[in-house]
């Protein structure tokens, strides 16, 4: 059960601030409002610069799709989020991330990459959740690979996801009916990451 209430229709919301935020995440590329924004509706000046903020780095970074999603999934992973991870390591295979890679990531081993993109942003982003920092030599190449602004988008992908997994994991949002927990959380602290295979 959510800890707070939890709109699931635009009927549920209480005013009219809350409904063009609505409103709003409908006409995007999300299509209908879910996971932590029908917490964070709640407050909806928050909403809509989370709502923003979210498209923008979950549909618009140079990054691209498959390296995003990874980032995404290694954040799940790291604070346990139910929700984020099954949304995303769904979304993470569509992009072509490997299954192997993503049951890795998943169980705690380290993942099989065949491509070296796909360990330089899986070491980036789990360094980042373990210590919030990375090594210099790491982010040299981060950034020589990808550009400031690649760097730069993937470091607030991991920042976003992390704000993402904590509202979902504080009040309890709930995966959706009939869906079985995916991930096996610690039974206190975080969930530690090896370094990639």
């Amino acid at each position: 059960m959510p800890r707070i209430p939890l709109p699931a229709t635009r009927e549920d919301l209480g005013d009219d601030a809350q409904r063009a935020v609505w409103d709003t995440v409908v006409s995007g590329p999300r299509g209908r409002v879910i996971g932590p924004l029908r917490a964070a509706i709640h407050a909806p000046v928050l909403a809509q610069a989370w709502s923003s903020l979210g498209e923008s780095l979950r549909f618009g970074t140079s990054l691209g799709k498959r390296l995003s999603e990874l980032a995404i999934i290694v954040t799940g992973r790291r604070w346990s989020a139910q929700v984020e991870w099954f949304v995303h390591a769904q979304a993470a295979a569509d992009a072509g991330l490997e299954a192997i890679v993503i049951d890795a990531i998943r169980d705690g081993r380290a993942p099989p990459f065949t491509q070296p993109d796909d360990a330089l942003i899986y070491d980036y982003a789990r360094l980042l959740l373990r210590d919030g920092n990375v090594p210099a030599a790491l982010h040299a190449r981060v950034t020589q690979r990808f550009g400031v602004k690649g760097v730069v988008e993937l470091t607030a992908l991991v920042g976003y996801y992390s704000m993402v997994a904590m509202t979902l994991n504080a009040h309890e949002v709930p995966l959706p009916d009939g869906a079985v927990a995916p991930l096996a959380a610690p039974t206190e602290g975080l969930f530690d990451q090896p370094p990639p295979g």
